[in-house]
């Protein structure tokens, strides 16, 4: 039976099968591997990937897609998680695990930062997504996509972009190129390390008004003082300051709050 794709999912299938093959090749399953691809649609990719591992695990909100997976692969070979992987609790599937998928480009964002709170037990990702997602999330400092996105992911992950994918290669087409892009959790040391959340909220009120100096975006944190303490230029902006600057105002900010 045919599968008619779902806008509100935002389902756009791999179909070009030496795109699925290099996507494959990048990925370099071994049998042992704790993998779990997240929308597996109609099992483009999912079938090469079974050819290579043991067992697949796979996150599918659609329940058609779901029955079509069921009816295609054996049960102890798949297993399908039937929900939406924004409410998926990664942790539950083990250490050591390995992330695949054609991400939604409805919900990429969310699901990205979904992820980054699982990355203790995530070995690496790669996922598909929108080019000008990966753009951001891939940019150095100083560069026009560089923002909160590319801050916060690269304070998770090593972060390279591998494949662009043209929008030829799904079916139906989207209206934008896609990209494969590589994220592998960082072992930060304990001087690398910083609050989390508290970092979260400097990024955003520092990237809500780029053209705002740091002055003015992170006077909320920030004094004149703070900012030669730092060794920071109050006159620069946001997409002037790179991850580790973030990190080291972010436990400047927490040190002086706890004491």
């Amino acid at each position: 039976m045919r599968h008619i794709p779902r806008r509100r999912f935002a389902q756009h299938f791999p179909v070009d099968e030496t795109v699925i093959a290099d996507i494959v090749a990048a990925i370099a399953p071994q049998p042992q591997d704790r993998m779990v691809e997240i929308g597996p649609g109609l099992g483009a990719l999912t079938r090469p990937l079974l050819e290579r591992l043991e067992r697949l695990q796979a996150v599918e909100i659609d329940r058609d897609i779901v029955a079509r997976l069921r009816a295609s692969f054996p049960a102890d070979r798949l297993t399908i998680h039937q929900t939406d992987a924004l409410r998926f609790d990664f942790q539950d599937l083990g250490p050591s695990l390995r992330v695949v998928g054609n991400l939604p480009y409805n919900i990429s964002t969310p699901l990205l930062f979904h992820l980054a709170g699982n990355a203790a037990n995530i070995r690496d990702i790669h996922a598909m997504l929108q080019k000008e997602v990966v753009a951001r999330m891939v940019a150095p400092s100083r560069g026009s996509d560089y923002g909160r996105l590319s801050v916060m992911l690269q304070y998770r992950f090593h972060l390279e972009q591998i494949l662009t994918v043209p929008a030829a290669a799904f079916c139906p087409a989207p209206k934008v190129e896609s990209a494969l892009v590589r994220m592998v959790p960082l072992q930060r040391g304990a001087k690398e390390r910083c609050d989390e959340a508290l970092l979260g909220r400097i990024v955003t009120r520092a990237f809500m008004q780029r053209r705002k100096t740091l002055r003015n975006s992170l006077s909320a944190y920030l004094q004149s003082q703070d900012f030669v303490a730092l060794e920071l230029d109050a006159e620069a902006r946001a997409q002037q300051l790179s991850v580790a600057d973030f990190v080291k105002v972010t436990n400047y900010v927490a040190d002086r709050e706890g004491g």
